[in-house]
């Protein structure tokens, strides 16, 4: 056995490599995020091919039929195509506070319910604290194992002793190896337990839960490496602030990575939302201006959600510019597109956005919509409230098509809205819907309809 001494400096938030140290890291830009690694590469028979190892024709494997574990929570069950599949390796990410932990305790609740046992590895909380959040929720199972350990090869004895059938480690960057030479949550540290629970979820066919820590970016945090060794990498989404929440799966090896699920967080856990339409749009005000609904793509589900714009006079010599729930950039392009096109001025203004409810929103479609509230809080004239708006805005200011339009309004049909305007591109094709559509191609002709 042969061992090498590898050296290199890591960022601790990205977990970029590289060979010198530096102020700031040449990936992600953070400063003082670079720390000194040393990687003891160990040369041996586990790395390398096993003996039993054979070719096999493509044609001749023998295809096994997949099973899948449901939770009994909807939303989650959709999300992952039908279920948990047995002896995958999933991983969770998400902000402090967002409700991880709540939501594994839950699965695990189900899970114990069939008679299942259940390891929850809480490295980062004692035993006492987890089982308050557990009779807080009504977990009460004979099924369920506690664990407060970070040490790998003490968590790997238990699961040898109490054979479990899912295992929930809490949190990733919180569990070390004693054998690795390297700080807990390190990249290297983070990426053999990984490993090591991708051989427990394969070998053993455990059904195995990572929770990981994200950065301040949003990015889980460690090595790229790690989401391509899981099978399937899903992000909680929202904010604190608010009780919605959005489960997204970014990666799903068994099942689609188009859908999200949305919960609303209560007292007694995680709630699902079956109309999340409903919810966004029953506090709406319609009689205020600088409000518009538009309907949004979550992967193949459409929900109405409510943008809202606020211009005011600045009291400073610059004018600010704030978006909450949308990208900042993209923002100032719109802001950009507006001025030039319709000859509104906003150098003294400030201009403020926010997706009500405390959503993000990324998607291009909702591009005219931020236009129109911006303009209808700018003009202090109230848009109908039977209205929806569809439509991405080009630097031009040209409007350009959607997809799935006919979801779109269909949602909105449903919810009881009666005219929509949309890009002029998407009426070729024949909609099948009962609103009145009205087709725009610029920005200047939907502001004379939106405002009219």
């Amino acid at each position: 056995m042969v061992t090498k001494q590898k050296e290199s400096w890591v960022c601790v938030e990205c977990g970029h490599a590289q060979l010198k140290w530096s102020g700031s890291c040449l990936a992600c830009k953070s400063w003082g995020t670079i720390e000194k690694f040393v990687e003891s590469a160990v040369e041996s028979k586990r790395y390398g091919v096993s003996e039993t190892s054979q070719v096999v024709r493509i044609d001749q494997v023998e295809s096994l039929e997949i099973t899948r574990d449901t939770t009994g929570i909807g939303e989650f069950d959709r999300l992952l195509g039908g279920g948990i599949v047995s002896g995958s390796l999933t991983l969770l990410g998400g902000d402090p506070g967002i409700g991880k932990s709540t939501l594994m305790l839950m699965i695990a609740d189900s899970f114990a319910k069939k008679g299942k046992k259940v390891l929850y590895v809480c490295g980062e909380e004692s035993v006492v604290q987890t089982s308050l959040r557990a009779k807080r929720l009504g977990i009460k199972s004979s099924e369920i194992f506690l664990l407060s350990e970070t040490l790998f090869d003490h968590i790997t004895a238990q699961v040898e002793n109490v054979k479990p059938d899912f295992l929930i480690i809490d949190s990733i960057q919180i569990v070390y190896k004693g054998d690795v030479s390297s700080l807990p949550g390190s990249p290297l540290q983070v990426k053999e337990i990984a490993m090591e629970c991708m051989h427990i979820a394969k070998k053993k066919g455990i059904t195995t839960f990572i929770i990981g820590h994200v950065t301040k970016s949003g990015e889980i945090a460690g090595p790229r490496v790690l989401e391509h060794i899981v099978d399937t990498v899903l992000d909680f989404e929202g904010d604190p602030d608010h009780g919605f929440r959005i489960l997204r799966a970014h990666k799903n090896r068994f099942g689609p990575t188009d859908e999200v699920s949305i919960f609303q967080m209560c007292e007694q856990g995680l709630e699902e939302v079956p109309n999340p339409s409903e919810i966004f749009l029953e506090d709406r005000s319609q009689e205020t201006n600088g409000s518009v609904i538009v309907p949004t793509m979550e992967g193949t589900r459409s929900i109405l959600i409510e943008i809202q714009a606020l211009v005011s006079s600045s009291a400073f010599p610059t004018s600010s510019r704030r978006g909450h729930g949308i990208d900042q950039n993209r923002l100032a392009l719109l802001l950009a597109v507006l001025e030039k096109r319709t000859g509104y001025r906003f150098h003294n203004l400030d201009v403020f956005v926010s997706i009500a409810g405390g959503l993000r929103i990324r998607e291009p479609a909702t591009d005219l919509a931020i236009i129109s509230a911006i303009a209808s809080s700018f003009n202090s004239k109230a848009i109908d409230p039977s209205l929806v708006v569809i439509g991405e805005v080009g630097l031009g200011g040209e409007i350009r098509s959607v997809s799935r339009i006919e979801s779109r309004l269909r949602e909105a049909e449903h919810m009881g809205f009666s005219r929509c305007i949309m890009p002029e591109q998407n009426l070729a094709k024949k909609l099948k819907t009962k609103m009145e559509v009205i087709g725009v191609s610029r920005i200047e002709q939907a502001m004379n309809k939106i405002l009219s």
